[in-house]
């Protein structure tokens, strides 16, 4: 007789498992936490935890996609308000996500306290290609309703979107590099400062001229 799986308890399962590794990664920093750590909190034999991931980095990149998802689902009614203009839905978009960043940095920062160049370059594939797929569509709804308005030229909304995506993770990734190269003493912070203030801040006005959607 075939074995029935009981999608919704496996889900509840793994979510606990990431739930305290988010958690542990907090308190202790990924390379100090084990997957012991995890399985003492739980209760719970290796073997389960095997069951829903790969590798302690598939925990890690697990805990990051939740982060991920938070971030998305607490902006997502900027894009289905009825009130406001695309304009003034991209600029909350882009402010709102840092900002619900800014406000659990605790929480968000699983990559930067990985401990390792190596370990984070990994973790930040998954930070910045989650958002690639995941805030892309909201991204193209909005210029899409720029181009309805008369306030957007972008001839694909598609493409647009992407193009802010591109921005956002090349903003990430030279900001993770020149966070641990800091930290390593390799570069001084006024270095870091002048790096930084090449990319456009998060706000219409900055994204619509880098890309050309003539507000």
């Amino acid at each position: 007789m075939p074995r029935t799986v009981n999608v919704e308890a496996r889900a509840i399962r793994r979510e606990a498992f990431v739930d305290v590794a988010l958690r542990l990664i907090q308190t202790k920093g990924y390379e100090q936490m084990s997957v012991q750590d995890v399985l003492d909190e739980l209760e719970a034999s290796r073997g389960a935890f095997y069951h829903y991931f790969a590798s302690k980095i598939a925990l890690l990149e697990a805990a990051v996609d939740h982060i991920v998802a938070a971030a998305l689902e607490a902006v997502s009614p900027i894009v289905t308000d009825p009130g406001l203009s695309a304009p003034e839905k991209l600029d909350r978009l882009l402010s709102g996500i840092a900002g619900w960043k800014a406000e659990r940095r605790s929480s968000c920062s699983p990559c930067s306290r990985s401990g390792t160049r190596t370990t984070t370059r990994s973790c930040a594939t998954r930070c910045g290609g989650a958002p690639s797929s995941a805030s892309g569509p909201l991204l193209s709804a909005i210029i899409e309703q720029g181009r309805a308005e008369g306030r957007f030229s972008a001839s694909s909304p598609d493409g647009a979107a992407r193009a802010v995506v591109a921005l956002l993770q090349g903003a990430q990734d030279m900001a993770g590099e020149l966070f641990f190269a800091r930290q390593a003493g390799e570069i001084t912070f006024e270095v870091v400062e002048t790096r930084m203030a090449g990319w456009p801040r998060p706000s219409v006005e900055c994204w619509g001229r880098q890309l050309g959607l003539c507000l």
